[in-house]
């Protein structure tokens, strides 16, 4: 059900906006543990530079998005900069404008049949230094990382088309992020276990028990679809099994776990600034909600019928300007959500109608937000 209540509505907005600027690979170095892995193949680990982290205005204490405190170039609309878009059924990668333009796009072969839209790319995440792209490819049983200016590959870690645990195998991965430091973070679903790869393709770090699906962070995970780093070094990790999000430290520590409510498959819970979790809900009819990390809903989303109804959200994310951003996988669609309104102020894609052309996306599952103060890289990223 809607929250109406008007001072809910102003709350939830303050603090989405901020979590979307703030970058989330902010992780300190994963302790080393005795697990190690051969990756099947690595080369050329891109180096990452530091992003800006903006300053908490007040509004951050509140649950709803606010404006960003942060001196960057003013876009005015509905989306405040350039959005990536992981096309899966397409299997290709673009970003997008505001006005709905495609500044640049990847097409990425994997060799499975055509317009088979479980090998393609699954979701899209900038690396901390804006200028690589790292992608999973869920079914395809690999991640990799990939140079924006050169469209090409400088790092991968899995076998493609082949699913396992043994050191350098996959199964089902998703949500790979880069952090800071270069290492590489990804929830290898089926394996119930989220792993710490470093740039020469070693696991150096395993939250969870290779094979053993049972909720009991962090020591074993209920099929973990979300990872989401956090700015003081931990993870946000979701678990599809019971409904829940688990807080786990920088020395891989339980903080806390909730029981997601309302939720049956719920997909990539990210961290607002309050501290409290945006995350949706991926079946249809879809839902999107905000909770405290005691379970309390402060904000929520849905509707079962007409043109605002969601089909398989598989992920919320705050803009800077208060709005919320959603893959809506199966109406082939990515929407923009004013909270305050609760009504879809921003659409790419054509709402239940696949296609290949401009404007049309073909069961989008992954995005990324590009500040306006980021420009496209033009050459290649140099080793070291």
């Amino acid at each position: 059900m809607k929250v109406k209540t008007a001072g809910i509505a102003g709350v939830v907005l303050a603090s989405l906006a901020l979590s979307a600027c703030s970058p989330q690979g902010t992780s300190t170095s994963p302790q080393s543990t005795n697990s190690s892995a051969n990756q099947s193949q690595v080369s050329n680990h891109p180096g990452n530079s530091n992003k800006n982290q903006p300053a908490k205005s007040e509004s951050a204490k509140n649950n709803l998005p606010a404006a960003s405190t942060k001196p960057v170039t003013k876009v005015s609309g509905p989306l405040p900069g350039n959005l990536l878009i992981a096309d899966r059924g397409n299997n290709r990668l673009m970003i997008v404008t505001p006005s709905k333009k495609i500044i640049w796009s990847m097409n990425i072969p994997v060799g499975g049949p055509h317009n088979q839209h479980s090998l393609g790319a699954d979701d899209a995440f900038f690396t901390p230094d804006y200028k690589h792209i790292i992608v999973n490819e869920e079914d395809n049983q690999r991640i990799g990382v990939i140079d924006i200016a050169t469209k090409k590959f400088t790092w991968t870690y899995g076998h493609p088309g082949a699913a396992g645990s043994a050191p350098g195998y996959l199964h089902t991965p998703d949500d790979a992020y880069m952090l800071k430091n270069g290492t590489v973070t990804v929830a290898d679903i089926k394996n119930q276990r989220i792993l710490y790869i470093s740039p020469s393709g070693h696991v150096i770090k395993q939250l969870g028990t290779t094979g053993y699906r049972y909720h009991n962070p962090p020591y074993s995970f209920a099929a973990p679809n979300g990872d989401t780093p956090l700015s003081d070094g931990g993870v946000l990790v979701t678990e599809i099994g019971g409904s829940y999000a688990d807080r786990i430290n920088a020395q891989g520590h339980l903080v806390w776990s909730v029981h997601i409510p309302n939720m049956t498959y719920p997909s990539d819970t990210q961290m607002l600034p309050s501290g409290n979790l945006l995350v949706a809900d991926y079946v249809t009819p879809g839902r999107l909600e905000i909770i405290t990390p005691k379970g309390q809903v402060v904000w929520d989303y849905y509707k079962t019928s007409g043109p605002g109804e969601l089909s398989n959200p598989s992920l919320a994310q705050a803009l800077p300007n208060g709005n919320i951003v959603v893959n809506d996988d199966f109406n082939d669609r990515v929407v923009i959500i004013d909270p305050q309104t609760n009504k879809i102020v921003w659409q790419y894609g054509h709402t239940g109608v696949p296609g290949t052309g401009p404007g049309y996306l073909n069961v989008p599952d992954g995005m990324d937000f590009m500040p306006p103060s980021v420009s496209l890289p033009t050459k290649p990223t140099t080793k070291g």
